[in-house]
């Protein structure tokens, strides 16, 4: 492709001002909503410093982004994607940065040429705006990813909390599809407890698992097997009829490990186990009456 010619830069150069007033009314239009003042001076700030990293850029007279005079141009564009994406705009409001651009910049290109090579001149303006805006939007996605998969992480922290039940009984109730890397956070919860609380036992109770598959099973015996390596012993609760009978049917040993079908009755058994016994104490106010 032919290199930018000059008039680009010579645009940007001689008008900069009266673009910059166009290129924001453009942009406040776009974003369907009355800005306030503090975002409108923020918007002025981005479109001031982008236009002057823009000018500086074009001056070389090159058309590959990946140069590296146009590192400020990638840096302040990869900044205001991150920026934009964390604060929650969309792939859409965060192009259009760009590509609301081309309206005021072409009309004042018209203006500065004699009309021999316009349409060559804005043909590659265009081109290099599209990449532009297509860098931005790459940036913006993979900060959108990362968020995501941040939060992901967060959730799953937060979805295997592990209680301390009683002196030495730990447990952990399991809500939804215990996967591989939902399996990984358990084990590490779990085993960072029983090394903080020095407990012998853990209950996991799987009350809040839909449905338990072969892969489900190797999962929760994996966790048992860890907790076992660590000197604590495992119980596990929940076990209700139909996922009682897809362990049968999928041929899932767990012979080694005590299930029962409520955490209160897992918790009686822990309880035995540590040497307590529950009784119930008889009410002396009741009795006198």
């Amino acid at each position: 492709m032919p290199k930018i010619g000059k008039l680009l830069y010579e645009t940007l150069r001689k008008d900069e001002q009266g673009l910059l007033k166009e290129w924001i009314a453009l942009q406040a239009k776009a974003s369907g909503r009355r800005m306030s003042a503090a975002e409108e001076r923020q918007l002025e700030a981005q479109s001031t410093e982008f236009l002057a990293t823009l000018r500086q850029a074009t001056q070389e007279d090159g058309d590959d982004i990946s140069k590296p005079e146009w590192s400020a141009v990638r840096d302040f564009l990869t900044q205001l994607s991150t920026s934009r994406a964390r604060a929650g705009s969309t792939p859409v409001e965060t192009a259009m940065f760009i590509f609301s651009l081309k309206e005021p910049l072409f009309t004042r290109m018209r203006v500065n040429s004699d009309g021999q090579e316009l349409a060559d001149e804005i043909w590659k303006a265009t081109i290099l705006l599209d990449r532009l805006g297509l860098f931005t939007t790459e940036a913006f996605q993979k900060t959108r990813e990362e968020v995501i998969a941040r939060q992901q992480q967060e959730l799953l922290e937060l979805s295997t909390p592990v209680v301390r039940l009683w002196d030495n009984v730990l447990a952990l109730p399991l809500i939804g599809t215990l996967d591989s890397a939902r399996t990984q956070v358990v084990m590490q919860n779990l085993l960072e407890a029983i090394v903080e609380t020095r407990s012998d036992i853990a209950v996991i109770d799987i009350t809040g698992v839909p449905t338990v598959d072969t892969l489900v099973a190797q999962h929760l015996l994996k966790t048992v097997a860890a907790a076992r390596l660590m000197g604590a012993d495992c119980i596990i609760s929940g076990i209700r009829p139909q996922i009682a009978q897809t362990i049968i049917h999928l041929g899932v040993n767990l012979e080694d490990v005590t299930t029962k079908a409520t955490l209160a009755d897992a918790f009686a058994v822990a309880l035995k186990r540590t040497g307590y016994a529950v009784t119930k104490v008889k009410n002396s106010n009741r009795n006198a009456a």
